[in-house]
């Protein structure tokens, strides 16, 4: 069974145990793989990266609603819209961005 990507509802944070983690729209809670070479220090620029793009996200966020409102109706429903637009967006975005050899980025 292929996982479905889950949309995080909130920006990620670091839990008490320095875990990068968010809350997916689903109410759970999602832990982030970090390379097991990375160190505190690098957490945190990562982190600050991620918090530094929080306003831009939020943008994309509105700007998705407001397309999935836009052309959403009897003939094409609001999930299928959703889908429509991800699926859209990583065949436009995805030959900037391969995947890396050897599987997961």
């Amino acid at each position: 069974m292929e996982d479905k990507p889950i949309t995080p509802h909130a920006g990620p944070t670091l839990d008490a145990e320095g875990q990068l983690t968010y809350i997916g729209d689903d109410g759970r809670r999602y832990v982030v793989g970090l390379p097991s070479e990375i160190d505190e220090a690098s957490v945190d620029r990562v982190m600050t990266t991620l918090r530094s793009g929080n306003d831009l996200f939020q943008q994309i966020e509105e700007l998705c609603h407001r397309w999935i409102a836009e052309v959403s109706g009897r003939e094409l429903d609001a999930r299928a819209a959703f889908v429509l637009m991800l699926t859209t967006l990583e065949t436009a975005l995805e030959e900037n961005y391969p995947e890396p050899e050897g599987g997961d980025p």
